[in-house]
């Protein structure tokens, strides 16, 4: 018998045999089933598929492969489609499925794994469209093999910056094309999966922020670095949803937010998501209740103001700007705050910056008050007066537009008015004083117009003129 078993042991394997063991020679496998048309990636001998994050994936597939065969030579078999299998069995079938999208390939060679390739992102979308039917509910289990898989992933080493790649200091991110990822096809798939598991009414939070938890939610907010600006659009979208529904991570998400602002500003100056992450504030901002909390004060003045120290604020000040008007228009009382934290990192070289930063200052005063006007009047004119004498005419230009806005042109200005006419001639000024209210005010507009087109500072001249005004009226 001993003799039987050793010949036996020699004998060649079938082609049929080859072709089950090792099906990257020979195409795909058929399980069986007539009816299927999907298939699934068994994993290779080891139980585990580690992760950049150091995440492992549990496989439920009991077929091993042969040792020499790798994750990028996997052995595939057909699985059918949800509507193929009966109700209690899609739950085990949706497992499956997430074990086949734990699969990782490399997308810097199109025509590797083509196949394998084609047969993920289809699973993907089949995924997505059970999630987001709602035809029936995912099991808490089922879910955590969820998140699990779109942390397999999304989460992942991001690949060098531009500058980084160049060795150049001096890299515009505004002049240079955009890094677009070669594995986008699979990441967006990914992302849409999360993003219909958030928003699905399904979704019970009790359960889900056990999976999606302060891990999870801090590795995304890293993920804003990509230069992919697909990729940061899909992120922003997502944690906007999860800062909505999650209200137990809200205080977690502004402070990670703080943390990357507060590391850009006084660290690296580089991310590739501020602006994204400014656009998440500014419907966060819009939402805070009043009064405003010191949280939130403290916030404006250590992250959004001194956001404009870096030299790339041209990259996020459209929604930099939005932020900090929000909080003014929540509390007029901010505005003195906020002029004069703009006039102390006010650019001194940078023409373009101080373009911006005029802009800026003009959107903040349409929501400032008299009062806190008044108390940031001195400097704030006195950076005005520099931007009127700039050698560079955009500056120079853009700080004459600055005498359209109520303040600066009529509520500043006309109380001037009133003063110099009571130094001029007091007794003249309580003389025509009882002049009717809407005479009086038209009376000191027709002034504020002459103060702007004529140097009037002699006060033999300013009597002649005020005596003038007045008799005008009589």
């Amino acid at each position: 018998m001993l003799t039987r078993i050793i010949k036996r042991g020699g004998r060649k394997i079938p082609k049929s045999d080859a072709n089950e063991l090792y099906p990257h020679g020979s195409g795909y496998r058929n399980s069986g089933s007539g009816s299927s048309s999907k298939v699934t990636v068994n994993h290779a001998s080891r139980t585990t598929i580690p992760s950049t994050t150091n995440t492992t994936v549990q496989q439920s597939n009991s077929h091993a492969l042969p040792p020499a065969l790798s994750v990028s030579d996997p052995i595939v078999e057909c699985l059918p489609h949800f509507r193929d299998v009966a109700a209690p069995d899609r739950q085990a079938l949706f497992v499956r499925k997430l074990n086949l999208c734990c699969i990782m390939f490399d997308f810097s060679d199109t025509l590797k794994n083509a196949r394998e390739k084609e047969t993920k992102r289809q699973t993907l979308l089949e995924l997505i469209d059970f999630v987001h039917s709602g035809s029936s509910k995912v099991a808490e289990p089922v879910q955590e093999e969820l998140i699990r898989t779109i942390s397999v992933n999304v989460f992942r080493p991001l690949p060098p910056a531009s500058h980084e790649n160049t060795g150049s200091e001096n890299v515009d991110p505004e002049e240079d094309d955009p890094y677009l990822d070669p594995a986008w096809p699979h990441l967006q798939l990914v992302y849409e999966l999360l993003l219909r598991y958030i928003v699905s009414s399904e979704t019970d939070i009790k359960i889900a922020k056990r999976y999606i938890d302060h891990s999870f939610v801090l590795k995304l907010i890293d993920l804003f670095d990509s230069e992919d600006p697909r990729e940061r659009e899909y992120l922003k979208t997502v944690l906007h949803r999860i800062y909505g529904k999650f209200m137990v991570h809200r205080p977690f998400i502004r402070k990670a937010i703080n943390n990357i602002f507060y590391r850009f500003i006084f660290e690296t100056e580089r991310h590739g998501g501020i602006g994204e992450l400014l656009e998440i504030l500014g419907s966060i901002i819009n939402g805070f209740a009043l009064p405003m909390k010191e949280e939130h004060k403290l916030f404006l003045v250590r992250a959004l103001i001194p956001l404009h120290k870096p030299k790339s604020i041209g990259i996020y000040h459209q929604q930099l700007s939005y932020c900090i008007t929000q909080f003014v228009e929540k509390d007029y009382k901010l505005a003195d705050i906020v002029i004069r934290g703009l006039l102390k990192y006010w650019p001194v070289t940078n023409c373009q910056k101080e373009v911006l930063f005029i802009g800026e200052l003009e959107e903040v005063l349409d929501g400032t008050q008299s009062a806190e006007f008044q108390r940031c009047i001195v400097p704030l004119f006195r950076q005005i007066a520099r931007c009127l004498n700039s050698p560079h005419f955009q500056v120079a230009e853009r700080a004459l537009f600055l005498w359209n806005n109520d303040h600066i042109a009529i509520h500043g200005l006309t109380a001037n008015v009133r003063k110099m006419f009571i130094e001029m001639d007091n007794e003249l000024f309580e003389e025509d004083w009882k002049l009717s209210p809407p005479r009086q005010a038209l009376m000191t507009w027709l002034w504020s117009i002459r103060a702007k087109t004529r140097n009037i500072f002699l006060l033999k001249d300013a009597r002649y003129d005020a005596k003038e005004t007045i008799e005008a009226f009589r």
